[in-house]
């Protein structure tokens, strides 16, 4: 028995989303809002698939050339949240960022009240490359929480632990210094699973009072001010991720964004 053929291109929602106009799923509830036309004709189901020949418009603008793969590195604020609206009325990033950026989507996301190294990426393809746990960066975090521990006091977090069903791969801790009532200790894990850190902790009885993400694998957030926001070299990326050359190699020196006042 012979299976269909599939239909030559690649599913639209996914086009639209590497093209950096909106997340997969965005894409979706604007293919079913009416928004998007293939060939001059609105679709209403995201079952479709597209090639390079079809004219694809979302929100009455042409899809065009979705330009070269570009990353930011942001540093996020306490306080926003990590998407492009909040049901809660409560201000996100996409508030914060400043008024010249293109169209970005977050690697991954900071809860409410963490703060520091956020990627934002342009291409949806990227977006889903570095938030695999396949790629195996390790995240490193600045904490500080509550109590007097020891050292010995993290080797569950060394281990691994379940907590409430999940389970958490090990982890890196290092107990950095006490300060008054304090401590700091610096987290590394390869996976980012929902307030992953806070939970472990909770789990041993301290409770986090502050948490900074200081780096995604090798893109560090170094002396970058709350708030600012410094897109990485095109030849860098293209190092880091493997990608092919499509810029050139001779790109002006990389330079910070003030952020939105």
């Amino acid at each position: 028995m012979t299976g269909k053929t599939p239909p030559p291109g690649e599913r639209i929602a996914k086009v639209i989303a590497r093209a950096g106009r909106a997340s997969r799923r965005e894409a979706e509830r604007l293919i079913e809002a009416g928004r998007v036309s293939v060939n001059g004709k609105a679709i209403d189901s995201p079952a479709l698939n597209v090639t390079p020949s079809d004219k694809v418009v979302v929100n009455g603008t042409p899809l065009g050339d979705a330009g070269p793969p570009r990353l930011w590195l942001y540093h996020k604020p306490s306080g926003l949240v990590t998407t492009t609206r909040d049901e809660q009325g409560r201000a996100t990033i996409y508030d914060d960022l400043p008024a010249d950026m293109p169209r970005v989507m977050s690697v991954g996301r900071l809860d409410l009240n963490s703060e520091g190294l956020l990627l934002l990426t342009n291409d949806g393809g990227i977006k889903r490359r570095l938030e695999l746990p396949s790629t195996g960066w390790l995240r490193r975090y600045r904490v500080r929480i509550n109590g007097q521990p020891e050292d010995a006091t993290f080797e569950p977090l060394r281990k691994g632990l379940e907590v409430d069903g999940t389970r958490f791969q090990p982890m890196v801790v290092t107990l950095d210094r006490q300060q008054g009532a304090n401590a700091w200790v610096t987290v590394g894990l390869r996976e980012g699973k929902n307030r992953e850190i806070r939970r472990a902790m909770d789990d041993l009885g301290l409770k986090v009072n502050r948490l900074i993400r200081i780096s995604y694998g090798p893109f560090q957030l170094g002396q970058l001010k709350r708030g600012a926001v410094e897109e990485v070299r095109p030849r860098v990326l293209r190092d880091q991720l493997g990608l092919e050359s499509g810029t050139k190699s001779d790109e002006p020196p990389r330079k910070r964004v003030r952020r939105r006042r």
